[in-house]
């Protein structure tokens, strides 16, 4: 009975406008996720690369120069990876009926097993259409990769257009927030913005840097076993792998894949393709990314596959890589707002909500002393 005399309806109010006001949220990102994705993804670029314009501009190079430079560099990163994958690309159009009839001799050896039917006047995917339907399903992905990459180099302008603007007004930002607020909370959104800036900026270095030594050492492993197109792998594993855990999974499974195909029936070489990708992104995604980007997020494991999930399903591919920085983004906005610090705790993780009791402990104690 006490129970119940001390319940707050207030805050069971409050917790249900804060349920909808999520659920509103997530509508609304998801309804503008055209045009707040690429400008998303401009803030967080922005946020990296001006560590790199402010050291062009201590070489007296002036600033809209710097972002010149610092813009053509990410772009000629990017027009690299286009080239390789579209030149890989025609080279797979031109060697499929090799990869055809090695994957006929895979499907009529599955047949046998499985005393499914086979019809040798028709083609592989002939014989794979009848026993599973996929021709629709099959066009539909071709369709739908091909408004891909028109979206992509749509939003890809529309970023760099971004970006430039951003790095260029980003001088002004401090003078703007003490003009607009009157210097009543424009230390605190300060502060804050820079903790943003600052955890996003050491993250997405570290995830690249990491990302290219996991791209570089499978390129080189692949191309050792004598896997075909081994630099295409390689540049699929550097995209996968900024999607925490499920990336590198599906690099790996693509790779292993590929290996049987190719290799079909030797099995050594489909054996060492597949231990380079486990051993690559074991060593370097559970023993060495750790120590180089270590517990800094403060980020349960748990909250990272979640925000994968949601992001994923809000943004698409784009979303599961911007998943970790934009939590990242929510756990220190939640900090900063009082009523939203529990949400925090719950974000955070067992290491950092212990780092975090650990330091009010200490401050309850200074006064004593």
């Amino acid at each position: 009975m006490n129970q119940f005399k001390r319940f707050d309806p207030g805050r069971g109010i409050l917790l249900l406008v804060a349920f909808i006001t999520c659920f509103l949220t997530g509508a609304v990102l998801k309804v503008t996720a055209p045009v707040l994705l690429p400008f998303t993804l401009s803030l967080l670029l922005a946020s990296v690369m001006n560590p790199m314009v402010s050291f062009l501009e201590k070489w007296h190079i002036p600033r809209i120069l710097s972002i010149i430079l610092a813009m053509s560099i990410i772009i000629a990163g990017l027009y690299l990876i286009g080239i390789v994958l579209f030149s890989s690309g025609k080279t797979i159009l031109t060697l499929y009926p090799k990869y055809e009839s090695r994957l006929t001799e895979i499907y009529i050896w599955v047949a046998d097993f499985f005393e499914l039917s086979y019809d040798e006047h028709l083609s592989f995917f002939e014989n794979l259409w009848s026993q599973l339907g996929v021709r629709t399903g099959v066009r539909n992905f071709a369709f739908d990769l091909s408004n891909f990459f028109i979206g992509f180099l749509k939003d890809a302008f529309m970023v760099v257009l971004f970006v430039v603007f951003i790095l260029v007004e980003s001088v002004f930002f401090k003078e703007k927030i003490d003009l607009a607020f009157e210097n009543k909370r424009s230390g605190q959104i300060i502060r804050i913005g820079l903790d943003v800036m600052r955890e996003v900026t050491r993250y997405l270095s570290a995830k690249f840097l990491i990302s290219l030594a996991t791209g570089v050492i499978v390129a080189i492993g692949l191309g050792l076993v004598g896997l075909e197109f081994a630099l295409v792998w390689g540049v699929i594993q550097f995209i996968m792998n900024f999607i925490p855990n499920i990336g590198s999974i599906a690099a790996g499974v693509g790779a292993g894949l590929f290996a049987l195909i190719q290799f079909w029936p030797e099995p050594a070489p489909i054996i060492i393709v597949v231990t380079i990708m486990l051993a690559t992104n074991m060593i370097i995604g559970n023993l060495l990314e750790p120590m180089i980007v270590g517990d800094n997020l403060g980020i349960s494991p748990l909250v990272v596959l979640m925000s994968l999930m949601i992001w994923g399903w809000l943004w698409g591919f784009m979303g599961m890589i911007l998943a970790v920085p934009m939590t990242v983004i929510i756990r220190i906005l939640c900090e900063n707002i009082p009523f939203l610090q529990p949400l925090s705790v719950l974000l955070g993780s067992r290491k950092a909500v212990l780092a975090k009791k650990a330091a009010a402990e200490e401050l309850k104690r200074i006064p004593q002393d």
